[in-house]
């Protein structure tokens, strides 16, 4: 009497739909998008042939060019505001005590839950009640106030799994406490900031709500100059462009995720 039993079949479960489901549900359009980008023709809605037309015409746009410069400064200045700012205030968090603390450190974070449209509209209140004019330096005033947040709930996240004992060490071994956060509180949280960095500079350079209620007149981002031109329809080098900027935004947050669990794995050798 043969005894064997025939291997068993592997089974579809639901779950796994559901997750397939989800996936062409999410990179469908993103699909749709990058294939149009290659077509010949200069409507989106019929194909003529494959081309690279659109995006060796995004190289001699003068006004893309000067967007993305645009976009570029905001972002850089932003980012390195809230760097410092960011880390200064996830350590004064976390590690002293000081009347209101509790309250400050809701007020901190608040712009990660607030609607993009109030900021702007606060901050665009704010620069009118007080005659300030419209500029780049305004785009980047606004866009310190959301980086600073995600800058600093990142250094938080790292500050949590490191040893606090090393700092007090460097402190008994001499070391002011200057020197202690420099060399040996800063190199750990290194990591964090890189990654809180790469977080905020990918949200500033994407951003649209916030750029266009505080942008002076002729200072277009990036993001702003994408909605005047597709208010006449989409074209093909808009979606090339998309394309592009989906790109540069993947691999930015692959590389800051990449950084970030290296630092967190480090911590715990």
């Amino acid at each position: 009497m043969n005894t064997s039993s025939s291997p068993k079949e592997p089974r579809v479960t639901w779950q796994a739909v559901f997750s397939v489901a989800i996936f062409i549900f999410m990179y469908l359009p993103i699909l749709v998008l990058a294939f149009y980008s290659f077509n010949q023709s200069p409507y989106s809605g019929t194909w003529q042939g494959f081309t690279l037309d659109w995006y060796r015409q995004l190289f001699h746009d003068e006004r893309i060019i000067s967007a993305v410069i645009n976009s570029l400064i905001v972002a850089l200045s932003a980012t390195g505001i809230a760097a410092v700012l960011g880390t200064l205030m996830a350590v004064g968090l976390r590690r002293y005590q000081f009347p209101g603390k509790n309250l400050y450190y809701g007020i901190s974070y608040l712009p990660l839950i607030v609607p993009d449209i109030a900021i702007a509209v606060a901050t665009l209140v704010f620069l009118v009640a007080f005659a300030i004019p419209l500029s780049l330096w305004t785009i980047i005033a606004a866009h310190v106030v959301f980086c600073l947040a995600y800058v600093g709930v990142v250094v938080a996240a790292r500050l949590t799994n490191l040893d606090p004992h090393l700092e007090e060490a460097a402190l008994d071994l001499g070391a002011t406490p200057t020197q202690a956060f420099i060399k040996v509180l800063l190199p750990q949280l290194m990591p964090g900031i890189v990654a809180g960095c790469m977080l905020a500079f990918i949200l500033s350079l994407d951003d649209f709500l916030i750029a266009s209620f505080t942008a002076g007149s002729g200072y277009n981002t990036l993001p702003m100059e994408i909605f005047s031109r597709i208010r006449t329809g989409v074209k093909p080098d808009i979606n090339a462009l998309s394309v592009i900027l989906i790109l540069l935004s993947a691999i930015a947050a692959l590389v800051a995720e990449l950084i970030r669990a290296s630092g967190e794995k480090n911590s715990r050798v």
